[in-house]
């Protein structure tokens, strides 16, 4: 369709954290489709979408990413999340259009204990999970020009995220209780974006077969949501907000209707290899994010 490797990018998700960093950082280059536009409800838009805007690549970044939901909204989960994408991944396969699919470290059980690589076996342990590991194995095998980028604990200046959660939490309370024993890779939505960026750069000179296939992009380093809530506020207090007294607390004292996996620390070293892309470091991230969320 489109045998300019220069053309649009259509980044599906609407108004989302990684759409709305990918739209930032992508120029007039980048059209963000949405409800009602493109709905994985209504199939029928995805197809009008992508001969409406002929885009060159496709990053779906649209996901049910509400996990607790997703256990009693199965239905809805499995549409977003598996038969919507692999509509997509069909349509773009009919076009010769490269998709960019936006998985999640919740296709791992956690129990590894230490960080997963793409060739460890999944096992999810929630609808979330099942959701989006259907989907990845759909959109792979509905399109051969497809990656797989699974990230993890993405966070931004704009949108709802626990980075956002924890600047508000921490103004109006003198002591917060935050989880202290489920371990991963806080992601910055725009360092991710500038990551596909840069993946979709080399994809223009040209497709070889070896790029096909899932890779881990999450920021570098690792730490707890409770190590992560303490750098948040530690930030902000340098902006003159109060900082609260942090306690670590058990995943069993905060009981959630989805099971969060304990250890999904992802490695990133084939994404680094394939495309010379790695993500910075999260604490330097979560300090800018925090600076951009209180100073605008």
């Amino acid at each position: 369709m489109n045998s300019d490797m220069r053309g649009p990018i259509l980044v599906t998700g609407g108004k989302g954290q990684l759409a709305t960093s990918l739209a930032k950082l992508g120029g007039t280059r980048v059209v963000v489709v949405g409800r009602p536009e493109f709905d994985f409800d209504r199939p029928e838009t995805i197809a009008a979408a992508i001969e409406k805007y002929r885009p060159a690549f496709v990053v779906n970044a649209a996901a049910w990413t509400a996990v607790d939901l997703a256990e009693s909204e199965v239905e809805g989960a499995t549409r977003a999340n598996e038969t919507g994408p692999a509509e997509l991944a069909r349509v773009c396969a009919r076009h010769n259009i490269p998709l960019i699919h936006v998985s999640t470290d919740y296709v791992y059980a956690g129990d590894k204990g230490e960080p997963y690589v793409e060739t460890d076996p999944i096992s999810p342990q929630t609808v979330y999970g099942r959701t989006k590991a259907a989907g990845e194995q759909a959109v792979l095998t509905a399109h051969p020009k497809t990656l797989i980028l699974r990230t993890a604990w993405v966070y931004s200046s704009h949108g709802k995220n626990f980075v956002r959660t924890m600047i508000n939490a921490g103004a109006k309370n003198p002591e917060l209780k935050v989880v202290g024993d489920q371990f991963g890779n806080p992601t910055c939505s725009d360092d991710l974006a500038a990551g596909i960026l840069a993946i979709i750069e080399k994809l223009q000179l040209g497709w070889q077969d070896a790029y096909a296939g899932i890779y881990h992009a999450t920021g570098s380093g690792m730490t707890t949501w409770h190590g992560l809530a303490v750098a948040v506020l530690q930030e902000a207090a340098k902006s003159g907000r109060p900082m609260p007294e942090i306690m670590a607390i058990r995943t069993e004292d905060w009981p959630t209707p989805a099971k969060r996996p304990k250890d999904s620390r992802l490695d990133g070293t084939k994404l680094e290899k394939t495309f010379g892309v790695k993500l910075p470091e999260w604490q330097e991230s979560v300090k800018q994010t925090v600076k951009d969320i209180l100073h605008g």
